[in-house]
């Protein structure tokens, strides 16, 4: 039997396995995901094309079907449209035939027209890549059994082609969306499956790319590890990439008398940090609540217990049952129930794309005066920090 150029032991095949699914996940996350789906950076035409190149040989996959159907993705997360949500479709499904609905819907040329603009269309996209698929894979088998023998060789590229479609297409797909723990309260399901982002190229943090899809950089807590972005300051420090977006950063300086334009903008660009201040603010105030209640009316209080976990999640993603209960139950905390009605008004300053900027800031002034006057210590001290936003 033919044993290949290289004549490895099986410990060297396993290696070489390895190595080059990194290679196909770094390609992935780098050029499909960060530059091509949601521009947060550029790649020097060079290294674009390898990732494109390798990507061929690797998966067949093509760049415009990938980056609209990722982009369909973020534009109807969670939803029917959504093509891939554990939401809709359960996680076994997308967990395991997650593949066959992203060809389903990379079939719908709808989706591909409205969605996959602004990729690669040059005569090798059109005439190659597009067109001859299975060349590709072809050519990458051939290559696998050559140099590491047929049984080796078949079974390189076997993992090779199966990586993506599981890692991917199923388990950032799937888990990203069902467990995990969550940095920011995206009105998604989107999760951290794990901090430490280098199995899957740091598409692992999922929640961080939800609430920043234009970041390049996916690791935003001090415990996170992105490989991904290691990648990308190695290339950017030689000269093949340049970094267009990361995450905002929040900026505070003296309080102002009262929230205006630069506030307003700062506020939006930061509305997840915002979000998770009050978070911290809101858990104060449940904590509060729930001492009161338990001297005065212990029967309420283990009651509001079971609702705690619902308070600062998006209404969106609350069962019918969970907003029954918080209707149910919120009326038995003054407290409890301002700030979480206003929890969403505030999340609605940013979601009314119809109203002018002097609007929205009119809101938010209101919204403070109506904070500050509340007599909810901690919701009155968030409100105040809100006017330091820069």
């Amino acid at each position: 039997m033919f044993s290949g150029i290289l004549s490895l032991p099986w410990w060297g095949d396993l290696a070489v396995a390895l190595l080059l699914t990194h290679v196909t996940i770094v390609s992935v996350t780098l050029f499909l995901h960060r530059h091509q789906a949601h521009r947060a950076l550029d790649l020097h035409p060079a290294l674009s094309h390898f990732f494109r190149l390798w990507l061929w040989l690797t998966t067949g996959m093509v760049t415009r079907e990938w980056a609209a159907v990722h982009r369909k993705h973020h534009a109807k997360c969670e939803t029917p449209d959504d093509p891939h949500s554990p939401q809709i479709f359960g996680i076994n499904r997308v967990l395991w035939l997650g593949v066959f609905l992203y060809v389903k819907e990379a079939r719908k040329p709808e989706t591909i027209e409205r969605y996959g603009q602004g990729t690669p269309d040059d005569w090798l996209e059109r005439n190659v890549y597009s067109r001859f698929q299975v060349v590709g894979l072809t050519l990458m088998a051939a290559t696998d059994i050559v140099l590491f023998g047929l049984v080796p060789g078949l079974l390189i590229f076997i993992t090779q082609i199966v990586w993506i479609p599981f890692w991917a297409a199923g388990v950032i797909n799937g888990i990203g969306h069902y467990w995990g723990y969550r940095n920011w309260s995206t009105p998604d399901a989107s999760t951290n499956i794990v901090p430490f982002g280098v199995l899957i190229g740091g598409e692992e943090l999922h929640n961080n790319h939800h609430a920043y899809p234009t970041s390049a950089k996916l690791s935003m807590k001090w415990y996170e590890l992105d490989i991904g972005w290691l990648y990308i300051r190695l290339f950017s420090a030689i000269g093949l990439a340049r970094v267009k977006h990361t995450a905002p950063t929040p900026r505070l300086a003296d309080a102002k008398p009262v929230v205006d334009r630069q506030t307003l903008q700062a506020i939006v660009a930061c509305r997840y940090a915002v979000l998770a201040q009050y978070g911290r603010s809101l858990r104060r105030a449940y904590r509060d609540e729930l001492a009161k209640l338990r001297s005065s009316a212990p029967h309420d209080a283990i009651a509001l217990q079971t609702v705690e976990p619902w308070l600062n999640r998006d209404q969106r993603l609350l069962r019918d049952y969970e907003r029954e209960r918080l209707s149910e139950l919120l009326p038995k905390s003054q407290a409890l129930q301002t700030m979480y009605a206003m929890r969403h008004e505030l999340t609605a300053l940013w979601e009314r794309s119809m109203a002018t900027r002097e609007q929205l800031v009119a809101q938010l002034q209101d919204w403070c005066r109506r904070a500050e006057t509340s007599q909810i210590m901690p919701l009155a001290e968030f409100s105040r920090q809100l006017r330091c936003y820069a």
